[in-house]
């Protein structure tokens, strides 16, 4: 545990004890090609629980590897479709520990270890540094909704506490603030470990004008399964954080490999395929939806945590006639 800070197990209780252009983010800070480059289809994991609300772990390592099976890049343990927030810090350092063990550096972990609390993000962070993630996702602050200053010195308060590299996430939807490009490119210019962004805002001209200002070596994910053809393709975004390979991880990492290599014509198809699945596992949020599907198609997703329950039959519904589409083939 970090000496700086102590922090009560049960989460909430928390004690102290580029590439430069004209209009750019700046020539006194490069992104440069490395060993920490973050491409291609990363898995936004689930989090498998016992029906006793234990974390499952003979299900988490049969479901890594599974992703790596399918031809996976990454794996990201510990984000929402994960159910973060209800996971105590121990078992969110457990997870990614886990994730780290199970995965054995055939692909890379990219720990969700971002929080409303940037003390609490700092420890996250620490801990999995210290167990071997490979890097960390780094989410807006949600509820408190910083302004544009509060995020530089949230994320630049992590960056200076950890050597990993670092991926932001912006998802206005979920944490009400939208991380402007200024600040993206202010944060790259002072924080040389600070090295991507995952983006679901929905906005294809967010992810050009990043492209354009933060350089072609600044990595950008889509943070939203139905945008990663377009965004990819239209936007030079360099893959998916995805929902939807929970399920497909083959399909999706098939796509993603056939969009950044230019072939539309080969991954359009894939895309119009999942949309539906897309479409149907995101009709009560996530990751209830994803979980779902898992389940009808023999996979153990487990149960999820209160404050989310199952799925309503009418969405179950809606998610067995996508997958009767012709996508089932676990």
């Amino acid at each position: 545990m970090s000496t700086k800070y102590q922090f009560n197990k049960k989460k909430g209780k928390q004690m102290h004890v580029n590439n430069g252009t004209a209009n750019g983010c700046g020539a006194s800070h490069t992104i440069t090609p490395g060993p920490f480059r973050f491409h291609g289809t990363f898995t936004a994991l689930i989090t498998p629980f016992t029906n006793s609300g234990e974390i499952d772990s003979e299900s988490f390592q049969k479901q890594i590897e599974r992703q790596i099976v399918g031809g996976v890049d990454g794996i990201v343990p510990c984000g929402t479709t994960g159910e973060s927030p209800t996971l105590s810090f121990e078992e969110h350092i457990q997870v990614i520990d886990l994730a780290v063990k199970f995965a054995d550096g055939r692909v890379r972990v990219l720990a969700g270890t971002g929080g409303n609390s940037t003390d609490e993000a700092i420890y996250l962070t620490e801990e999995a540094e210290r167990v071997g993630a490979d890097g960390s996702l780094q989410v807006t602050p949600y509820y408190n909704k910083p302004s544009q200053a509060g995020l530089f010195a949230h994320f630049s308060a992590i960056a200076r506490k950890t050597a990993l590299p670092i991926i932001l996430y912006n998802v206005p939807s979920r944490c009400g603030v939208d991380i402007a490009a200024d600040t993206v490119c202010r944060i790259i210019r002072e924080n040389k470990n600070v090295v991507g962004i995952k983006v679901a805002n929905g906005s294809l001209s967010y992810v050009r004008e990043l492209r354009e200002r933060c350089g072609p070596f600044f990595t950008i994910l889509s943070g939203d399964d139905a945008l990663t053809l377009k965004f990819i393709t239209s936007g030079k975004a360099n893959g998916i954080v995805s929902v939807v390979s929970n399920i497909f991880p083959d399909t999706v990492a098939t796509l993603v490999r056939r969009a950044r290599a230019g072939d539309v014509a080969g991954a359009t198809p894939i895309h119009e395929e999942l949309l539906p699945l897309i479409e149907a596992i995101f009709l009560e949020g996530n990751p209830v939806g994803v979980k779902s599907a898992m389940e009808q198609i023999g996979l153990d997703g487990g149960a999820v945590r209160l404050p989310l329950v199952e799925v309503c039959s009418q969405t179950a519904a809606a998610i067995r006639k996508a997958l009767n589409g012709g996508l089932i083939h676990a």
